[in-house]
């Protein structure tokens, strides 16, 4: 009886010092890569005939509210935004993809958007088409 109580308050300690080590690394936060902010332009010039666009989360909602007056983006002038490292979506009302800032700060995005959207390896997203249709008609990308 008495190994087993002692055993029970190892592995308390060992548990409330484990507990203890986990807090604090959270509390830590992520490294300084990841909360980093970049400057990423959206250029949504092209896009004709004109609309609105967001980015769910940062821009203002393309669904809020009244087109004529929502405070939605137009695609009649570009903008800069500030983002972190981490997967967004453009969205338009007649399509949207997914495209991801990288820890430096570039863009990334399928290859089958190629046709439509340009800026990989840059801080500058453009989008040319006002829909996206991927080579052979499958999307070669997966929201997650």
């Amino acid at each position: 009886m008495q190994n087993v109580k002692r055993y029970m308050i190892r592995c308390l300690v060992g548990g409330l010092l484990g507990s203890a080590t986990v807090f604090q690394t959270a509390a830590a936060g992520q490294p300084a890569a990841y909360t980093q902010e970049h400057a990423i332009t959206i250029d949504a010039t092209t896009i004709n005939p004109q609309s609105w666009w967001q980015v769910p989360g940062i821009t203002p909602s393309i669904y809020a509210s009244d087109p004529e007056s929502m405070d939605a983006y137009k695609t009649t002038e570009s903008r800069a935004l500030k983002l972190k490292p981490g997967k967004y979506t453009f969205g338009s009302f007649t399509f949207d993809f997914p495209f991801t800032v990288n820890l430096e700060g570039k863009l990334e995005f399928a290859q089958s958007l190629d046709q439509c959207v340009e800026g990989r390896g840059t801080q500058t997203l453009i989008i040319r088409c006002s829909r996206t249709y991927p080579h052979g008609g499958q999307r070669d990308y997966q929201y997650q």
